[in-house]
Protein backbone atom coordinates (compact mmCIF):
# COMPACT_ATOMS: atom_id res chain seq x y z
CA UNK A 1 0.00 0.00 0.00
CA UNK A 2 1.25 3.15 -0.68
CA UNK A 3 2.70 5.49 1.90
CA UNK A 4 0.68 8.68 0.22
CA UNK A 5 -2.05 7.21 -0.59
CA UNK A 6 -4.63 10.50 -0.51
CA UNK A 7 -7.67 12.17 -1.94
CA UNK A 8 -6.71 13.19 -5.59
CA UNK A 9 -8.42 16.14 -5.65
CA UNK A 10 -11.04 18.86 -3.80
CA UNK A 11 -10.43 20.47 -0.74
CA UNK A 12 -8.88 17.76 0.97
CA UNK A 13 -5.95 17.15 -1.52
CA UNK A 14 -2.51 18.29 -0.45
CA UNK A 15 -1.28 20.95 -2.07
CA UNK A 16 2.21 21.44 -3.77
CA UNK A 17 4.59 22.81 -1.59
CA UNK A 18 6.93 26.14 -2.59
CA UNK A 19 10.00 23.72 -1.31
CA UNK A 20 10.54 20.87 0.47
CA UNK A 21 13.26 20.81 3.31
CA UNK A 22 15.14 17.72 5.01
CA UNK A 23 14.97 18.42 8.77
CA UNK A 24 17.91 16.23 10.70
CA UNK A 25 16.92 15.28 14.34
CA UNK A 26 18.99 15.33 17.10
CA UNK A 27 19.49 11.31 16.58
CA UNK A 28 19.99 11.60 12.77
CA UNK A 29 16.70 10.73 11.99
CA UNK A 30 15.14 12.59 8.46
CA UNK A 31 12.20 13.91 8.51
CA UNK A 32 10.37 15.63 5.51
CA UNK A 33 9.17 18.77 5.83
CA UNK A 34 6.70 21.37 3.64
CA UNK A 35 6.96 24.78 2.83
CA UNK A 36 3.88 26.77 1.39
CA UNK A 37 3.34 30.23 0.40
CA UNK A 38 4.70 33.37 0.31
CA UNK A 39 8.58 33.15 2.21
CA UNK A 40 8.54 37.08 3.68
CA UNK A 41 4.63 36.25 5.31
CA UNK A 42 3.57 35.41 8.88
CA UNK A 43 4.77 32.01 9.65
CA UNK A 44 2.79 29.14 10.83
CA UNK A 45 3.69 25.39 12.21
CA UNK A 46 1.86 22.67 12.11
CA UNK A 47 2.56 19.30 13.53
CA UNK A 48 -0.35 16.01 12.51
CA UNK A 49 -1.08 13.37 14.89
CA UNK A 50 -0.60 9.68 14.90
CA UNK A 51 -1.50 7.54 11.58
CA UNK A 52 -1.33 10.87 9.77
CA UNK A 53 0.56 13.00 7.48
CA UNK A 54 1.10 16.46 5.99
CA UNK A 55 -1.81 15.31 4.21
CA UNK A 56 -3.85 15.92 7.02
CA UNK A 57 -3.85 19.61 7.03
CA UNK A 58 -4.64 20.22 3.16
CA UNK A 59 -7.75 22.54 3.89
CA UNK A 60 -5.69 24.15 6.19
CA UNK A 61 -2.38 25.04 3.81
CA UNK A 62 -4.71 25.54 0.85
CA UNK A 63 -6.23 28.63 3.24
CA UNK A 64 -3.26 29.66 4.61
CA UNK A 65 -0.71 29.44 1.98
CA UNK A 66 -2.11 32.63 0.14
CA UNK A 67 -0.93 34.88 2.64
CA UNK A 68 0.88 33.08 5.31
CA UNK A 69 4.53 30.95 4.92
CA UNK A 70 2.70 27.35 6.33
CA UNK A 71 5.42 24.70 7.74
CA UNK A 72 4.17 21.23 7.71
CA UNK A 73 6.27 18.07 8.50
CA UNK A 74 5.88 14.47 8.25
CA UNK A 75 6.20 12.78 11.97
CA UNK A 76 8.78 10.03 11.85
CA UNK A 77 7.67 6.83 10.27
CA UNK A 78 4.52 8.69 8.74
CA UNK A 79 4.65 9.58 5.07
CA UNK A 80 7.77 10.81 3.83
CA UNK A 81 9.67 10.49 6.93
CA UNK A 82 11.54 7.46 7.40
CA UNK A 83 10.89 5.10 10.74
CA UNK A 84 13.01 5.40 13.41
CA UNK A 85 13.52 2.91 15.73
CA UNK A 86 13.26 5.71 18.37
CA UNK A 87 9.68 6.56 19.56
CA UNK A 88 9.72 8.47 22.42
CA UNK A 89 7.89 12.19 23.79
CA UNK A 90 11.47 13.52 23.42
CA UNK A 91 12.29 12.21 19.98
CA UNK A 92 8.85 13.97 19.00
CA UNK A 93 10.36 17.08 20.94
CA UNK A 94 13.48 16.99 19.10
CA UNK A 95 12.04 16.43 15.95
CA UNK A 96 9.93 19.88 16.23
CA UNK A 97 13.18 21.77 17.48
CA UNK A 98 14.82 20.20 14.30
CA UNK A 99 11.64 21.45 11.80
CA UNK A 100 11.90 24.75 13.84
CA UNK A 101 15.38 25.26 13.49
CA UNK A 102 15.54 24.20 9.72
CA UNK A 103 12.37 26.33 8.82
CA UNK A 104 12.76 29.35 10.72
CA UNK A 105 15.66 32.36 11.24
CA UNK A 106 16.73 32.67 14.52
CA UNK A 107 14.53 34.52 16.46
CA UNK A 108 11.71 34.56 14.45
CA UNK A 109 8.55 33.02 15.83
CA UNK A 110 5.46 31.13 14.60
CA UNK A 111 2.01 30.18 15.92
CA UNK A 112 2.69 26.20 16.08
CA UNK A 113 -0.83 24.12 15.80
CA UNK A 114 -0.74 20.78 16.79
CA UNK A 115 -3.37 18.04 16.56
CA UNK A 116 -3.28 14.78 18.54
CA UNK A 117 0.16 13.36 18.75
CA UNK A 118 0.84 16.68 16.98
CA UNK A 119 -0.24 18.59 20.40
CA UNK A 120 1.77 16.15 22.90
CA UNK A 121 4.77 16.95 20.22
CA UNK A 122 4.38 20.55 21.41
CA UNK A 123 3.80 19.87 25.23
CA UNK A 124 7.13 17.86 24.81
CA UNK A 125 9.09 20.31 23.60
CA UNK A 126 7.72 23.22 25.92
CA UNK A 127 10.61 23.93 27.73
CA UNK A 128 13.12 23.48 24.88
CA UNK A 129 15.20 26.69 24.07
CA UNK A 130 14.21 25.65 20.37
CA UNK A 131 10.53 25.66 21.21
CA UNK A 132 10.57 28.52 23.28
CA UNK A 133 12.81 31.07 20.97
CA UNK A 134 10.44 30.35 17.83
CA UNK A 135 6.62 30.07 19.42
CA UNK A 136 4.71 32.60 19.49
CA UNK A 137 1.39 31.25 20.56
CA UNK A 138 -0.10 27.51 20.15
CA UNK A 139 -2.94 25.86 19.18
CA UNK A 140 -3.71 22.32 20.15
CA UNK A 141 -6.47 20.28 18.97
CA UNK A 142 -7.81 17.45 20.05
CA UNK A 143 -5.38 16.20 22.38
CA UNK A 144 -4.14 15.34 25.86
CA UNK A 145 -1.46 14.99 28.11
CA UNK A 146 -1.84 12.00 29.99
CA UNK A 147 -4.38 9.26 30.64
CA UNK A 148 -5.65 8.65 27.48
CA UNK A 149 -6.21 5.21 26.80
CA UNK A 150 -8.17 5.34 30.50
CA UNK A 151 -10.35 8.78 29.28
CA UNK A 152 -11.03 6.91 25.67
CA UNK A 153 -14.59 6.02 24.67
CA UNK A 154 -13.87 4.13 21.46
CA UNK A 155 -14.81 1.10 23.85
CA UNK A 156 -18.75 2.06 24.66
CA UNK A 157 -18.16 0.69 28.23
CA UNK A 158 -18.25 1.99 31.68
CA UNK A 159 -14.81 3.54 32.56
CA UNK A 160 -13.01 1.15 34.49
CA UNK A 161 -10.32 -1.78 34.11
CA UNK A 162 -12.45 -3.51 32.18
CA UNK A 163 -12.85 -0.57 29.34
CA UNK A 164 -9.03 0.18 29.53
CA UNK A 165 -7.43 -2.53 28.80
CA UNK A 166 -9.72 -3.83 25.55
CA UNK A 167 -9.29 0.16 24.12
CA UNK A 168 -4.83 -0.31 24.88
CA UNK A 169 -5.73 -3.60 22.71
CA UNK A 170 -7.72 -2.10 20.44
CA UNK A 171 -5.77 1.05 19.60
CA UNK A 172 -2.45 -0.76 19.98
CA UNK A 173 -3.11 -3.59 17.55
CA UNK A 174 -1.19 -4.92 15.20
CA UNK A 175 -3.18 -6.08 12.51
CA UNK A 176 -3.12 -4.20 9.08
CA UNK A 177 -5.70 -2.21 8.19
CA UNK A 178 -6.22 -3.57 4.81
CA UNK A 179 -7.82 -1.25 1.87
CA UNK A 180 -9.92 1.63 2.12
CA UNK A 181 -13.69 -0.19 2.39
CA UNK A 182 -17.10 0.59 3.26
CA UNK A 183 -16.44 -1.13 6.46
CA UNK A 184 -13.05 0.29 7.24
CA UNK A 185 -14.80 3.91 6.59
CA UNK A 186 -17.56 3.17 8.96
CA UNK A 187 -15.67 2.05 11.44
CA UNK A 188 -12.97 5.06 11.16
CA UNK A 189 -15.84 6.81 11.55
CA UNK A 190 -17.43 5.69 14.95
CA UNK A 191 -13.90 5.94 16.29
CA UNK A 192 -12.87 9.01 15.06
CA UNK A 193 -15.24 11.59 13.75
CA UNK A 194 -18.42 13.18 14.24
CA UNK A 195 -21.97 11.40 13.07
CA UNK A 196 -22.39 14.09 10.97
CA UNK A 197 -19.28 13.95 9.06
CA UNK A 198 -19.38 14.21 5.33
CA UNK A 199 -18.58 11.41 3.19
CA UNK A 200 -15.87 12.97 1.55
CA UNK A 201 -14.55 14.08 5.37
CA UNK A 202 -14.09 10.72 5.89
CA UNK A 203 -12.68 8.76 2.86
CA UNK A 204 -10.08 11.78 3.11
CA UNK A 205 -9.21 10.65 7.02
CA UNK A 206 -9.64 6.87 5.69
CA UNK A 207 -7.10 7.55 3.26
CA UNK A 208 -4.19 9.04 5.15
CA UNK A 209 -4.69 6.67 7.97
CA UNK A 210 -4.56 3.92 6.26
CA UNK A 211 -1.58 4.75 4.30
CA UNK A 212 0.57 4.65 8.38
CA UNK A 213 2.35 1.60 8.19
CA UNK A 214 1.10 -0.73 10.60
CA UNK A 215 4.33 -1.64 12.40
CA UNK A 216 4.75 2.40 13.30
CA UNK A 217 1.06 2.46 14.19
CA UNK A 218 1.82 0.38 16.63
CA UNK A 219 4.92 1.63 17.82
CA UNK A 220 3.62 5.06 18.62
CA UNK A 221 0.83 3.39 20.37
CA UNK A 222 2.76 1.56 22.98
CA UNK A 223 4.10 5.40 23.59
CA UNK A 224 0.57 7.09 23.88
CA UNK A 225 -0.58 4.09 26.13
CA UNK A 226 2.24 5.09 28.46
CA UNK A 227 1.99 9.27 27.64
CA UNK A 228 2.27 11.31 30.53
CA UNK A 229 3.16 14.75 29.84
CA UNK A 230 1.28 16.77 32.28
CA UNK A 231 4.39 18.38 33.54
CA UNK A 232 4.76 19.85 29.85
CA UNK A 233 1.85 21.52 29.68
CA UNK A 234 2.67 23.73 32.92
CA UNK A 235 5.88 24.54 31.02
CA UNK A 236 3.82 26.02 27.44
CA UNK A 237 4.12 29.29 28.94
CA UNK A 238 3.15 30.66 25.32
CA UNK A 239 -0.31 31.97 24.96
CA UNK A 240 -2.44 28.62 24.27
CA UNK A 241 -6.19 27.95 22.62
CA UNK A 242 -7.55 24.68 23.14
CA UNK A 243 -10.12 23.11 20.21
CA UNK A 244 -11.93 19.70 21.21
CA UNK A 245 -15.20 18.16 19.33
CA UNK A 246 -17.51 17.39 21.77
CA UNK A 247 -18.09 13.59 20.46
CA UNK A 248 -14.14 12.67 20.40
CA UNK A 249 -13.65 9.56 21.63
CA UNK A 250 -9.49 9.25 21.35
CA UNK A 251 -9.16 12.66 23.75
CA UNK A 252 -12.52 13.61 24.82
CA UNK A 253 -13.60 16.78 26.11
CA UNK A 254 -12.27 16.04 29.91
CA UNK A 255 -8.25 16.61 28.13
CA UNK A 256 -9.02 19.85 27.06
CA UNK A 257 -10.66 20.81 30.54
CA UNK A 258 -7.58 19.55 31.98
CA UNK A 259 -5.14 21.27 29.97
CA UNK A 260 -6.82 24.84 30.11
CA UNK A 261 -6.60 24.22 34.07
CA UNK A 262 -2.98 23.49 33.85
CA UNK A 263 -1.86 25.94 31.37
CA UNK A 264 -0.01 28.89 32.43
CA UNK A 265 -1.66 30.91 30.04
CA UNK A 266 -4.87 29.50 28.20
CA UNK A 267 -6.93 31.48 25.78
CA UNK A 268 -9.59 29.51 26.29
CA UNK A 269 -11.06 25.96 24.83
CA UNK A 270 -13.40 25.87 21.90
CA UNK A 271 -15.93 23.01 22.14
CA UNK A 272 -17.53 21.99 18.55
CA UNK A 273 -20.48 20.30 19.05
CA UNK A 274 -21.00 16.72 17.49
CA UNK A 275 -17.53 16.58 16.10
CA UNK A 276 -14.96 14.12 16.51
CA UNK A 277 -11.23 13.44 16.68
CA UNK A 278 -10.22 14.94 13.46
CA UNK A 279 -11.73 18.74 13.69
CA UNK A 280 -9.37 19.86 11.43
CA UNK A 281 -10.81 18.24 8.39
CA UNK A 282 -14.37 17.97 10.07
CA UNK A 283 -14.35 22.20 10.88
CA UNK A 284 -11.37 23.47 8.49
CA UNK A 285 -12.98 26.99 8.52
CA UNK A 286 -12.84 27.29 11.93
CA UNK A 287 -9.42 25.75 12.64
CA UNK A 288 -7.95 27.62 10.04
CA UNK A 289 -9.96 30.87 11.37
CA UNK A 290 -8.54 30.36 15.36
CA UNK A 291 -5.10 30.11 13.16
CA UNK A 292 -5.64 33.36 11.55
CA UNK A 293 -6.54 34.83 14.70
CA UNK A 294 -3.58 33.54 16.58
CA UNK A 295 -1.45 35.19 14.13
CA UNK A 296 -3.07 38.51 13.48
CA UNK A 297 -2.88 38.89 17.76
CA UNK A 298 0.28 37.16 18.33
CA UNK A 299 2.60 38.49 15.47
CA UNK A 300 4.94 36.33 13.49
CA UNK A 301 6.39 38.31 10.62
CA UNK A 302 9.86 38.14 9.70
CA UNK A 303 12.33 41.03 10.64
CA UNK A 304 13.65 43.58 8.17
CA UNK A 305 17.08 41.81 8.90
CA UNK A 306 15.79 38.05 8.91
CA UNK A 307 14.66 38.09 5.20
CA UNK A 308 17.33 40.45 4.26
CA UNK A 309 19.45 37.25 5.18
CA UNK A 310 17.32 34.71 3.55
CA UNK A 311 17.09 32.88 6.52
Amino acid sequence: MSRLMNVANGPYAPPVPVREVTAVSADGAGLHVEVHGPENAPAVVLAHGWTCSTAFWAAQIRDLAVDHRVVAYDQRGHGRSPASPACSPDALADDLEAVLKATLAPGEQAVIVGHSMGGMTVMAAAARPGFREHAAAVLLCSTGASRLVAESTVIPLRAGRLRTWLTGRVLGSRAPLGPVTPVARAILKYATMGAGSDPHMVEACARIVHACPRKVRHAWSQVLDLLDLDHGVRQLSVPTAVIVGTADRLTPPVHARSLAAALPHCLGVTELPGLGHMTPIEAPELVTGKIRELVMTYPTTRTHTQVKEGA
